[in-house]
């Protein structure tokens, strides 16, 4: 069964930055697709970015000139860099694994995931 260690989170002040990552574990095959969601209190789960098995990446327009998703070479650990963080940032966040995703154009629809992380929790202070 597919497994994610998220780590990363915590406090931060205003203007912070912050690197969350991802690890795969009990998957082996080349096509990891990891996309990043945040639930905040009371609104629904956004999704923030995603890497696709091709390494296609794309990320939400609200986010886009302040967050970037990558992975390393190993290919089952990605990442997500946060930089300028604002309060409206605070959530948690979730990595989501599919092996079926290739080529991102978009954040993949929910029922292609196959494993979810724990989420791990980014408060920003103002």
């Amino acid at each position: 069964q597919v497994q994610l260690v998220e780590s990363g989170g915590g406090s931060v002040q205003t203007g912070g930055s912050m690197r969350l990552s991802c690890t795969v574990s009990n998957y082996r095959y080349s096509t990891v697709c990891i996309t990043w969601f945040r639930q905040a209190p009371g609104k629904e789960r956004e999704g923030v970015a995603a890497i696709g098995g091709d390494d296609s990446t794309f990320t939400i327009a609200s986010v886009k000139d302040r967050f970037s998703v990558s992975r390393d070479n190993d290919r089952y650990t990605a990442h997500l860099d946060m930089n300028k963080l604002q309060p409206e940032d605070t959530a948690m966040y979730f990595c989501a694994f599919s092996s079926r995703v290739m080529n991102i154009r978009n954040i993949p629809p929910v029922a292609l995931f196959e494993a979810w992380g724990q989420g791990t929790q980014v408060t920003v202070s103002s």
